[in-house]
């Protein structure tokens, strides 16, 4: 089976700094898979890397087995590939329909007629509901990004995401700045995406990781140290001892 994402010897030096050292993995279609490691460990460069973000300093990346590597980050987008990042990027005067809306609208080929009336949009306007509805904002559409509690928020940028219609989702400290309350409904409500969107995800919450995640990889110094299943890495001695052991987990 090809995998939905994956990268092959991929490096990333900053002068003399080598902040990405020849990682190789492979993330399979539908997965639910972490990025976990200590701070300084590498993960943000590696989903900069996977986005187009940054170029690498050698190594490719592959979506859905074709060489994207060279490809900007709007090129990878309409290939199906999307993130979020730690701190969110929403326009706090739109409301959240409008937000998602105008997501949908890029996508489409109508960023620039959006600001017609919405009845010129209505397909755009529908899908954009129809996106809230399932992550649980439908109450929260005419409602100012700005206003919402911050879980909430975060909620959003997701939308914004999945309204680039992805095949592969980037999610970079979901939880990030979350109470732990909101971050057990925005998980909850993750876990209940479509099976056919594939989910990578920078987290720090070892226990929202470890019931979410399906495989787990463990970046230590810019380099892959361990990857398996929940269970396997809970057990390796290794990971508790560089990482495990101070995340609080087990």
């Amino acid at each position: 089976m090809t995998p939905a994402l994956q990268t092959e010897g991929l490096v990333r030096r900053f002068g003399g700094f080598v902040a990405t050292s020849d990682v190789s993995l492979a993330v399979a279609p539908g997965a639910r898979h972490a990025l976990i490691g200590p701070n300084g460990a590498g993960k943000t460069t590696l989903v900069n890397l996977l986005t187009g973000f940054l170029e690498p300093s050698a190594g490719r990346v592959l979506l859905h087995g074709e060489d994207v590597t060279r490809l900007p980050q709007h090129r990878r987008v309409k290939r199906g590939l999307a993130r979020t990042f730690q701190i969110n990027r929403l326009f706090a005067e739109f409301t959240v329909l409008e937000s998602v809306t105008l997501a949908v609208c890029e996508r489409l080929g109508l960023g620039g007629r959006f600001w017609r009336p919405v009845g010129a949009q209505a397909q755009a306007v529908d899908e954009a509901a129809a996106l809230l509805a399932r992550l649980r904002l439908l109450d929260a559409a005419h409602t100012r990004t700005g206003e919402l509690a911050y879980g909430r928020q975060r909620l959003v940028e997701i939308a914004l995401a999945l309204a680039a219609a992805p095949r592969v989702l980037l999610l970079d400290e979901p939880a990030a700045g979350v109470p732990r309350g909101e971050s057990r409904e925005l998980f909850e409500t993750l876990a209940a995406l479509p099976a056919e969107v594939t989910v990578v995800l920078i987290e720090h919450d070892m226990d929202l990781v470890f019931r979410y995640a399906d495989r787990i990889s463990v970046l230590v110094g810019g380099a892959l140290l361990a990857e398996g299943a929940p269970a396997e890495i809970a057990a390796d001695p290794q990971v508790r001892a560089v990482y495990l052991g101070q995340a609080g987990h087990g």
